[in-house]
């Protein structure tokens, strides 16, 4: 009988851990998630997975965090995996800017940390090693689109801290043979992404207006773009690159871009909301035309849906990243399955009908 595979996810409850999670128990893999303790239960993402570990279940969680060295170490020797997905981070931009030294010690130290726990254990010829990186490498490029071969111009904490996690990771893996790669990920959103990311700042403030609870949403830079692509269709490369004969570093993209307005009006129109936009800069606003009074029974016409507040703007702002994933696209056969409309749609109608629900109650 064949044995089963093992696999640590590191930042098992976030998004991208929930969906690799989900794919890799349907693979039949022994699954150990770590996440940090907390006073509050954190797990909401994985819930739907999760079996009492008194009964049979394949998924086991273990409390731990990159940035404790010994503590990392330890589980990776308990479990003896034959795959680690580094999926940990203070992944938000904006706060990176406040908070530079916690972010460094998560993106930065947390992966060098993962890294010596396997060469000090010994383990450089048995485990296979994913790191998350991210597009905002790139920063303000100078390349239409951005590959494996784009130079790197990082533009805030966050992007500096991850460039150091991507170099050492490419670093042990010449040095000391380790089969780690590293996923360039370009924007990848779903509703389970994090309330204060954009996409999902947008589908959920959309919908408490729709349902009455807000008037107004107060937006950043509406003109940045994006490659947007689904967390789902995203955690099978995750894998993919974890399966091959010789470790690679690839980026994962849909290869289309669009702006945040874009995003903004797709979803108005998902709701059957029709918007104008007048003014510019930080005057710029979005009016009401028309609605659904089945589906937005509160709003009015003429209502200012949309403002913008500088203060959601970065210190340092990227305004432009779309991905070339050509490379994966031969190599891995792969390719991103959701588009734009169908992400936003899933994504609207997801909080929408929560906000409902909760509304009713």
């Amino acid at each position: 009988m064949k044995k089963k595979k093992i696999a640590l996810i590191i930042g098992v409850t976030g998004q991208d851990g929930s969906y690799l999670a989900e794919l890799l128990l349907k693979k039949k893999y022994e699954v150990h998630g770590v996440k940090r303790r907390s006073s509050s239960i954190n797990t909401s993402r994985i819930d739907h997975l999760y079996v009492d570990p008194h009964l049979k279940t394949n998924l086991f969680l273990h409390y731990g965090d990159v940035t404790d060295a010994t503590n990392i170490l330890k589980i990776i020797d308990k479990i003896r995996p034959n795959e680690i997905y580094n999926l940990s981070a203070q992944s938000h931009v904006k706060t990176s800017f406040e908070m530079p030294n916690y972010s460094s010690s998560v993106n930065a130290i947390g992966t060098l940390n993962i890294l010596e726990a396997i060469k000090s254990l010994k383990l450089t010829s048995k485990i296979k090693f994913y790191q998350a990186s991210t597009s905002e490498l790139y920063g303000n490029s100078d390349e239409k689109k951005q590959s494996e071969k784009t130079p790197f111009k990082p533009q805030s904490p966050y992007a500096t801290s991850k460039l150091f996690a991507y170099w050492i990771t490419r670093n042990y893996r010449d040095s000391y043979k380790i089969f780690a790669v590293n996923g360039i990920l370009f924007n990848h959103e779903s509703p389970r992404r994090g309330e204060t990311f954009v996409t999902r700042k947008v589908t959920i403030g959309l919908s408490r207006i729709a349902l009455g609870l807000d008037k107004t949403l107060y937006m950043g830079n509406i003109y940045s773009l994006r490659d947007w692509g689904h967390a789902k269709d995203y955690a099978e490369m995750q894998w993919k690159m974890l399966q091959q004969k010789t470790p690679d570093d690839y980026v994962i993209a849909t290869g289309k871009q669009y702006s945040v307005k874009y995003f903004i009006e797709l979803c108005c129109k998902i709701l059957k909301i029709k918007i104008l936009w007048k003014g510019s800069g930080l005057n710029e606003t979005a009016i009401v035309k028309n609605c659904d009074k089945n589906i937005t029974p509160s709003i009015k016409l003429g209502q200012k849906i949309i403002k913008i507040d500088k203060k959601y703007f970065r210190p340092n702002e990227v305004n432009y990243l779309w991905g070339d994933s050509s490379k994966a696209r031969k190599k891995l056969k792969w390719k991103a399955r959701t588009n734009i409309y169908d992400l936003a749609k899933e994504m609207i109608t997801s909080d929408y009908n929560l906000l409902k629900n909760l509304k009713k109650n």
